[in-house]
């Protein structure tokens, strides 16, 4: 079982094929339940915890054994493994952010707790993000992937599935055609938000109906991934 966990937190290709992923604490295991997360096992570190978990395997270790298990250093007690809950076709979006090439887990999951904070309908995820359950993406959510709806489209599907939604994508891009956020209505609409590296690629940019930008001081190229994106929600939904 320990190897198990090792290799959840380690392996997105295990992960997959499991259908499992990896959370930890006391307060992301009540989050789960709330939300009708289906928890399959806990692994409790030194005595078992007081939280009733039903059809769920229950281990305990030693505080070491534990050390080892978890992915993180100083991990609060328990572990505990999640299905991947399957995806039908969503419903009508009112809104969605697509987050494309974003690499680091941290902002990845920071931008599906800020979408779950702003009531934002839906994340897409495209063009090589950070895996959706990479041990650091789901504690960075807080507990916000339980109940953040979030898609992973690859980019041939993308354009249909916002066109069937009927949201037009506008996308964040240093350019001189682009348009100042404060000067549209982004309601009703899909922005898309590159890597702080790279930006969008032309290929999604050319899926764009328009080009938008954060108003910054001449001096500074850029935003954190996540800073960008948390912003385009606010004035998206505000």
């Amino acid at each position: 079982y320990v190897r198990h966990v090792r290799q959840l937190a380690s392996d997105g290709a295990y992960r997959r094929e499991a259908g499992e992923y990896l959370c930890d604490g006391v307060k992301t295991l009540r989050e789960a339940l709330s939300f009708g997360a289906r928890v399959t096992s806990v692994l409790w570190k030194e005595h078992p915890g007081e939280i009733t978990v039903p059809d769920a395997a229950q281990y305990v270790a030693p505080a070491e054994l534990f050390d080892y298990a978890s992915p993180m250093v100083s991990s609060p007690s328990p572990l505990f493994t999640v299905a991947v809950r399957g995806c039908g076709k969503p419903g009508k979006l009112r809104n969605a952010l697509v987050l494309e090439g974003v690499q680091d887990p941290g902002n990845v999951g920071t931008v599906i707790r800020t979408a779950n904070a702003f009531g934002v309908d839906a994340v897409i995820l495209t063009g090589g993000c950070a895996d959706l359950y990479h041990p650091k993406t789901v504690r960075a959510t807080m507990g916000a992937i339980f109940r953040q709806l979030v898609l992973q489209l690859e980019l041939p599907f993308l354009k249909d599935f916002l066109s069937d939604q009927s949201l037009p994508l506008y996308g964040a891009a240093l350019a001189e055609d682009a348009e100042e956020i404060r000067t549209l209505d982004l309601h009703h609409t899909a922005l898309a938000v590159g890597s702080e590296g790279r930006g969008l690629s032309g290929e999604l940019l050319d899926m764009c109906e328009k080009k938008i930008i954060i108003p910054m001081q001449p001096d500074s190229e850029s935003l954190n991934a996540a800073v960008a994106a948390s912003i385009l929600m606010w004035e998206q939904v505000r």
